[in-house]
């Protein structure tokens, strides 16, 4: 509604200058109202968010691509496909209605591999319509009184941050108290999460994992893109606990007054999602889709742009010539994913979430897994399903932005 005026008002300023990294060395990159990561978001499940884009000095134009929300098309921020690139000088208004609640992150989606990776990016997160009113800034407390914490990692020229910082991250908590931590990878590759406490995976990608458990001995892992709600108890006796986000930085819980624990090294043990938590029913019938797709990534030497090269093709073809997959609105689609590539590729669709129904034959057992990054290893394949329930022009491609 054009005349709803909206719950979440925020102007993010987008400038090309030097970025302090604290605890590091500064880098010539982007920022959003004068940092990276720019400003957290935080609204309330339900409210209307308005967020407009100034482009003072960024030369090759940005965009805002609201990461995992499931957007109107028009909103969803990808030059040349929903909008131009907002020119220096030039400002773009986005609304959307922030329907499901969860971990978020927004970010440039034009020359991505360059404005993303230089730090043109920020955390947006969405706390559940029972929540108390939401903070507009990073660390809450939720309706229970537990701790909430974003941590949102990147890499700047080399420099391994947690929240723009080149240092790690202490939160408060009283003994016994849980705390969650959004962790968000915002980088080009894989990153792994793990403690020498037992700790829960809560949410994957703004969707909750039905009953987790405790997991011990073994690491999470998130794609690029990726984000997980990580669910960590301080030690009853008053120390604190380190919940390691990544091979560089770590996340200690506890007193403040108690000492760091050691670090803990990383487990060889992965957990498997697709066996995580409890089945629960999904709200759509898989077994008779509407549209199957087969999306199988390889690569091929070629000319793009009278340039040669081994490049990336899906089904065999090579860009701009790859396939466009045509649904209607309300279709129950099933994509079979297949990587012949040789590389780690996480796949990230745009105004939809999927949920992954098997992995190399072997069917889901765990939680419903619902995703909008998914890692997919040389030689793996996955059957992965949505309801195209979001009308629009949509991107599926691959958040190694570099590829």
């Amino acid at each position: 509604d054009p005349d709803r005026p909206a719950d979440v008002r925020v102007e993010l300023v987008a400038r090309q200058q030097t970025i302090d990294i604290p605890g590091g060395h500064a880098i010539e990159g982007y920022t959003l109202n004068g940092s990276s990561p720019g400003p957290e978001i935080r609204a309330r499940q339900g409210d209307l968010v308005e967020v407009t884009l100034v482009n003072e000095s960024v030369a090759d134009g940005a965009t805002l691509h609201w990461h995992g929300i499931d957007v109107p098309n028009a909103a969803d921020g990808v030059a040349g496909i929903t909008q131009d690139a907002v020119a220096v000088g030039g400002r773009h208004v986005y609304r959307f209605e922030a329907t499901d609640a969860g971990t978020y992150w927004y970010h440039s989606h034009q020359l991505s591999h360059v404005q993303v990776e230089r730090g043109l990016l920020g955390a947006i997160v969405i706390e559940p319509a029972s929540a108390e009113p939401a903070a507009n800034a990073a660390g809450s407390t939720d309706a229970t009184g537990a701790a909430d914490v974003t941590a949102l990692l990147h890499v700047y020229g080399g420099q391994h941050t947690l929240n723009g910082r080149a240092g790690d991250e202490r939160v408060e908590a009283a003994p016994g108290a849980t705390v969650r931590v959004r962790v968000i990878n915002s980088d080009q590759g894989t990153t792994a999460v793990w403690s020498a406490a037992p700790f829960r995976v809560v949410a994957t990608d703004g969707h909750d994992v039905n009953e987790p458990t405790d997991i011990e001995d073994r690491r999470v892992l998130v794609p690029a893109g990726g984000r997980a709600d990580v669910a960590v108890r301080a030690p009853a006796n008053g120390e604190a606990v380190r919940l390691h986000v990544g091979g560089a930085r770590s996340v200690v819980i506890g007193d403040s007054e108690a000492s760091d624990p050691p670090a803990a090294r990383q487990p060889s043990e992965t957990l498997d999602l697709l066996a995580y938590g409890a089945p629960a029913p999904l709200s759509f019938d898989t077994t008779a889709p509407d549209r199957v797709f087969d999306y199988v990534i390889a690569r091929r030497f070629g000319i793009i742009d009278g340039r040669p090269g081994n490049f990336w093709t899906i089904n065999g073809r090579m860009f701009p010539d790859v396939p466009m997959f045509h649904v209607r609105e309300g279709d129950v689609v099933v994509m079979h994913l297949r990587n012949d590539s040789g590389d780690v590729h996480p796949m990230h669709l745009h105004g939809h979430h999927v949920v992954v129904l098997a992995r190399d034959g072997v069917a889901a057992s765990g939680s419903p897994w619902i995703v909008d990054s998914l890692d997919v290893h040389p030689g793996e394949t996955y059957d992965i399903a949505f309801v195209a329930d979001n009308p629009g022009i949509w991107s599926d491609h691959c958040h190694t932005l570099p590829h």
